[in-house]
């Protein structure tokens, strides 16, 4: 009789069984340095895309602030002018704004001036820390 099982076939069906542990750790620990790895470069842009808010939210107040002075020929006093009408203000057309708007991205109130540093009024974010100064995203963001 011949038998039809070799030992070559059971070598080769040996070597095929699995991943040894070693293996598996190793992929997964890349796996987990790959997802840190975007985990700070997709974190880390909600800051940017935070100061770029800021930037537009400056200009488009000071766009309201500038309809305002147009419509009742004053700036207004505070930011507050921009959601209900001054007692002894005329032409006023608002509500220009809401008041959520005069709060920027991370929360702290519009720094509102009249008049303002050689123009007829400043506003300005204080950024992330809300402090005056600063560096990346704790700068200042002014109207200019």
């Amino acid at each position: 009789m011949i038998c039809n099982r070799s030992p070559l076939r059971r070598v080769a069906r040996g070597a095929q069984a699995g991943f040894t542990l070693i293996e598996i750790i190793l992929v997964l620990v890349l796996i987990g340095g790959i997802v840190a790895f975007a985990a700070t470069r997709i974190l880390g842009g909600g800051d940017r895309a935070k100061v770029n808010l800021a930037k537009a939210q400056v200009q488009t107040i000071a766009e309201k602030i500038q309809q305002f002075d147009m419509d009742t020929g004053n700036l207004p006093a505070s930011l507050d002018e921009l959601v209900t009408a001054p007692a002894n203000s005329t032409g006023w057309l608002g509500p220009y704004a809401k008041a959520s708007e005069l709060k920027d991205p991370w929360n702290h109130p519009f720094e509102y001036a009249v008049p303002g540093d050689g123009q007829p009024f400043d506003l300005v974010s204080l950024g992330k820390d809300g402090k005056p100064g600063g560096t990346s995203v704790d700068a200042d963001i002014k109207y200019q």
